[in-house]
């Protein structure tokens, strides 16, 4: 017996049933593809926190290269001495500590009762120890996060920095070499010690990025809204971090 293909009947039953060929597909190359997404990502992180670090593939003056992903694990795992975990007084060792999600940890800590997790990692470089910090705010449009090292005084070592959806030119210029480098040597802290963060400036009037110890860097033009979301962030974030750094010294 013929197969009537006029009918509506037939048309929205072949519909379903590609539908769910389709999605069965879908589901079992995203079922498949999952650990090799989650090491992409380990992989990013690693990278970018190493980057932070002075520790990349530039050879250029504009460069932005990372280590390459068949080099990273054994680079981070020779690089970064120790991970930490802190949450409130209590700072614990974990060696997993880069994959906590900040994000996450953020919203979870709007909860009262809960103790948010905050990750930090020592490094050595040169024989120096820095640390490391992820940081996440708001930009213009969507979510700008980074890693900053910082050594014991609280003085910036390198930074990195990225976004999810700034304006091409403008706020994306911030995972830029001209923009990122301008905070290596930055003070934390000001003259008296507190912690004051680091402002992306308009009209700071210091192009070269001289002045070091005045808690600002200059901002990119016409991005004021994107350089304010990364003085928030250094701000908001780096904070936390300082009962720790007062146990350095």
């Amino acid at each position: 017996m013929a197969i009537d293909t006029d009918k509506n009947s037939y048309t929205i039953v072949f519909a379903i049933v590609m539908v769910v060929i389709v999605g069965s597909i879908l589901s079992g190359l995203a079922s498949g593809l999952k650990p090799l997404v989650k090491a992409n990502e380990r992989f990013e992180k690693q990278q970018n926190i190493l980057y932070a670090m002075g520790i990349n593939g530039n050879e250029g003056i504009s460069d932005v290269e990372f280590i390459s992903t068949d080099k990273v694990e054994d680079v981070f795992k020779n690089t970064i001495k120790k991970q930490y975990v802190i949450e409130g007084d209590k700072v614990t060792e974990n060696p997993e500590a880069y994959l906590i999600d900040i994000k996450k940890e953020e919203t979870k800590s709007k909860d009262p009762n809960y103790t948010r997790k905050l990750p930090l990692f020592e490094g050595e470089k040169d024989g120096k120890p820095l640390y490391v910090v992820p940081i996440r705010g708001k930009g213009l449009w969507d979510a700008i996060w980074g890693f900053v090292a910082v050594d014991k005084s609280m003085v910036v070592q390198g930074v990195f920095f990225d976004h999810a959806g700034e304006t091409p030119g403008l706020g994306s210029e911030i995972k830029q070499r001209y923009f990122m480098d301008d905070f290596e040597g930055e003070h934390l802290l000001n003259a008296s010690g507190k912690f004051e963060g680091i402002t992306v400036a308009k009209g700071n009037a210091d192009p070269k990025n001289e002045r070091k110890t005045d808690n600002a860097v200059d901002a990119i033009a016409g991005a004021t809204i994107t350089g304010d979301g990364v003085t928030a962030m250094i701000k908001k974030d780096l904070k936390m971090y300082v009962p720790f750094f007062k146990t350095l010294k």
